[in-house]
């Protein structure tokens, strides 16, 4: 089994950490979440993981409310999904964080 890790920076205040297990190619489990940095400390805005046994994503409220939100895909495509996603979105997810939406 592979383990592959990593922090890529997004913006300032915001960075994507992804984590994913495979074996023989085959995704056995992931994590990939942004994360942003308001009242000083890194808070958790979107993760897309596959705990509990199937893929999902929760989203996370500065008020400390979550949606979790099944994605109902297998674990390379929601691996995919989430990489794409937080690339192509973090800003707009981080601006609604911060503004408590």
């Amino acid at each position: 089994m592979s383990v592959t890790e990593y922090v890529t920076p997004l913006g300032e205040n915001a960075r994507k950490r992804h984590r994913h297990e495979a074996d023989k190619g085959k995704v056995t489990g992931f994590a990939v979440q942004l994360e942003v940095f308001t009242q000083d400390q890194w808070k958790v805005v979107i993760r897309y993981d596959s705990a509990h046994g199937y893929s999902h994503m929760d989203r996370f409220y500065l008020d400390g409310r979550r949606a979790k939100k099944e994605l109902h895909l297998n674990l390379k495509e929601a691996l995919t999904l989430a990489d794409e996603d937080i690339k192509e979105n973090w800003k707009a997810y981080e601006e609604a964080f911060t503004e408590g939406k």
